[in-house]
């Protein structure tokens, strides 16, 4: 299975939390709005707030996630309403918060971190997937996963 990432043209690559994944296998990386993938809603599940719960029988779909500051998101969530939501528990986040639109949700995740939760809960590998995240270790050892 593939997490697909679509990362909003205006996401600086330089602090892209995710962008280091860009060149493993399990991994396809589009940039948002100019490369919207088809995606069967069969075989795929979006990363959102509201949604199912993710669960291990998410396991064999592809994941698809947007990355975007939580002001511009929305806008990316159109093109895949016909794509089942599927969110994830609370996690505590170790990424520094520093939005000053206040539009970052409380309990809000870097990407990086939202897909490490996620491949946790569907059973997917998590080796490397944080190898390259500043953050790692607090990240890991706030939320009970080391």
């Amino acid at each position: 299975m593939t997490t697909i990432v679509m990362i909003h043209r205006k996401e600086n690559l330089k602090k892209c939390s995710v962008w280091p994944l860009h060149v493993r296998d399990d991994f396809r990386f589009h940039t948002f709005p100019y490369e919207i993938p088809k995606l069967d809603p069969k075989d795929t599940v979006r990363l959102g707030i509201g949604g199912l719960p993710l669960s291990i029988d998410d396991a064999c779909k592809n994941l698809l996630v947007l990355d975007a500051t939580w002001r511009l998101a929305p806008q990316m969530e159109r093109p895949f309403d016909h794509v089942p939501v599927r969110s994830i528990p609370s996690f505590i986040t170790a990424y520094p918060r520093i939005a000053g639109d206040r539009t970052d949700p409380k309990d809000g995740l870097a990407t990086i971190e939202a897909i490490y939760c996620a491949h946790v809960i569907m059973g997917w590998e998590t080796e490397g997937l944080l190898e390259h995240y500043r953050w790692k270790e607090r990240f890991l050892q706030e939320n009970g996963f080391s």
